[in-house]
């Protein structure tokens, strides 16, 4: 049973890889949902496959913690994701009630293609939402994640990136 912050983080790097696969073009994010130490939900992005721009690792796990737990708040849970959440889903940790984010690889690990706006981050994000009740932690696992996903580095061609 995982126990610490790097365990969960490594269970979420490892339901990516499984359920995605390795190859950055198949968009490996996936996160859990942890509310007293058990796991409430989990998701990986589904963009693709539901024809659906909403369905990102997070909000396919918020989405079945509520269905999991009969309730649209799962106050006090942790979210785990594989890369730092973009400000949809850091906005809708905030409505879910989620007390902590964890989240892998951040910003600076991977392709500017993951963000929405290069110049807000998901802290940015919750301090304009006023929330001094929400914890950020980034970083766990940072080297690791950040394989599953195209690099500052890489040359991704224009029609294959995202938020262009």
């Amino acid at each position: 049973m995982p126990s610490s912050d790097e365990d969960w983080m490594r269970l979420a790097r490892e339901h990516a890889i499984a359920s995605k696969g390795t190859d950055p073009a198949n968009t490996p994010i996936a996160a859990i949902v942890v509310l007293d130490g058990k796991e409430v939900a989990r998701g990986v992005n589904r963009t693709a496959e539901d024809c659906d721009a909403t369905a990102h690792a997070e909000i396919v796990a918020l989405r079945a913690a509520g269905a999991a737990s009969g309730a649209i708040r799962v106050e006090g849970a942790t979210l785990y994701s594989t890369l730092q959440p973009c400000g949809m889903c850091t906005f809708a940790s905030i409505w879910a009630g989620v007390s902590r984010i964890v989240y892998g690889a951040g910003r600076d690990n991977v392709h500017e293609m993951y963000f929405e706006d290069r110049h807000l981050s998901t802290l940015d994000y919750i301090t304009d939402a006023y929330k001094d009740d929400l914890e950020l932690a980034g970083g766990m696992l940072a080297e690791e994640c950040a394989g599953l996903y195209f690099r500052p580095w890489d040359d991704v061609p224009e029609e294959e990136q995202a938020n262009d």
